[in-house]
């Protein structure tokens, strides 16, 4: 099995370093180029193209938010994770709407980095653990401040089983495939799950499964 190809973006190059001694000695992983802003990040994705990048948001001239934006819609193949010092909701959800599908605390120990690049070359999502505890508790907190009924009893079983799919990144046709269900049907499910919900796209969507734990 190949390496996975990562690219890291960083704008200091003791981190840099730092993350290629960690991921290279694993084996499974080969760093394919280091940039030091988001403009260079971009320009080194269209170049090498690789399985995952991991983007710093504070970095200069482009941050790493802006830069995932762009390397999400030229690229799509390749799989982003937001590297951030900041645990608010607010920037994760940013994060997700640029194209990240993992987001990662600057804090967080060489397991939760392995971990995350392991997700996310795997098609998953990554949240650190720290993130995901607070989102939680967030919803559950709110559920009870405003003392409604989780929306997510609102689904069928179908439709949690779509909105499973949807958020391990799973297209409305690979869901088709897996459930044996017309891209239409997949698409009123879609649809339904939104409504019930009250999210808009698939960013909320998969901010909501954090904060409902769905997501590990």
């Amino acid at each position: 099995m190949p390496p996975v190809r990562v690219l890291i973006a960083d704008d200091h190059p003791l981190i840099r370093s730092g993350l290629r001694a960690l991921l290279e000695r694993e084996g499974e992983f080969q760093v394919v180029g280091e940039a030091s802003d988001g403009y260079e990040a971009i320009e080194l994705a269209t170049h090498l193209k690789p399985d995952v990048a991991l983007l710093d948001v504070g970095m200069p001239r482009l941050n790493g938010i802006d830069a995932a934006k762009h390397i999400s819609e030229r690229m799509p193949r390749v799989r982003i994770i937001v590297v951030s010092m900041h645990s608010d909701e607010a920037y994760v959800l940013r994060a997700l709407k640029s194209g990240a599908r993992g987001y990662l605390l600057k804090a967080s120990p060489e397991s939760d980095v392995l971990a995350a690049v392991r997700a996310i070359a795997a098609g998953n999502a990554y949240f650190s653990p720290e993130i995901t505890k607070l989102l939680v508790e967030e919803y559950v907190n709110e559920v009870r401040r405003r003392g409604v009924e989780d929306s997510y009893d609102l689904l069928s079983i179908r439709e949690k089983e779509v909105l499973q799919l949807l958020v391990a990144g799973k297209t409305n046709r690979d869901i088709s495939d897996m459930l044996h269900i017309s891209v239409s049907t997949v698409e009123t499910h879609r649809n339904n799950i939104f409504q019930k919900l009250g999210i808009h796209n698939l960013p909320e969507l998969i901010l909501y499964a954090v904060r409902k734990g769905l997501i590990s």
